[in-house]
């Protein structure tokens, strides 16, 4: 997904970096096969548990490694203490910090050589974003894994949770 291709339906920075259209994003997740989850938590209550459920299922196809220092195992899955201690390189580096942990994230992911970098919902950075994209990865910011991979795996509907119902009338 090059920055020529992408349209910017989300905020854009004063970098060169502009966010990916829906179909873009649509499409990086198609291809990619492997997330590491930096920031994962063994509390299931947060946020990145709810995630890497998600991303484990039999709904997605990705390969997923937990990141956390402070971690041994998560979900029954070894949990690595940073992305260049992973076995293998992840297509996807998918960020649960603060934002100001971003930059520091990005040039891991860079360094190790991932393709994407994502950060989830209310964790912005344009020093992040810029520093991901002039290495060459895709990125997005503030937008959830989960959700968008159910958006466009027919879970979601765009206005919000897939229920069902194929009208609005009430049956009488």
């Amino acid at each position: 997904m090059s920055n020529d291709s992408m349209s910017n339906d989300n905020q854009q920075t004063a970098s060169s970096w502009t966010a990916p259209s829906a179909v873009d994003r649509g499409r990086l997740l198609d291809r990619t096969k492997s997330i590491a989850i930096v920031g994962a938590s063994s509390k299931a209550s947060r946020a990145s548990s709810f995630v890497l459920t998600y991303l484990r299922s039999s709904l997605c196809h990705f390969t997923v490694y937990p990141v956390n220092p402070r971690e041994t195992e998560i979900q029954g899955l070894t949990c690595y203490p940073s992305l260049d201690a992973l076995p293998e390189v992840p297509d996807m580096v998918d960020v649960f910090r603060r934002s100001s942990d971003c930059p520091d994230v990005a040039n891991e992911a860079v360094a190790i050589g991932a393709k994407s970098l994502w950060l989830q919902l209310g964790v912005w950075s344009d020093e992040a974003a810029e520093i991901a994209h002039s290495a060459g990865l895709d990125v997005v910011m503030d937008r959830c894994t989960k959700i968008e991979h159910a958006r466009f795996a027919g879970g979601l509907h765009l206005a919000g949770f897939n229920t069902g119902v194929i009208d609005s009338s009430r049956s009488r």
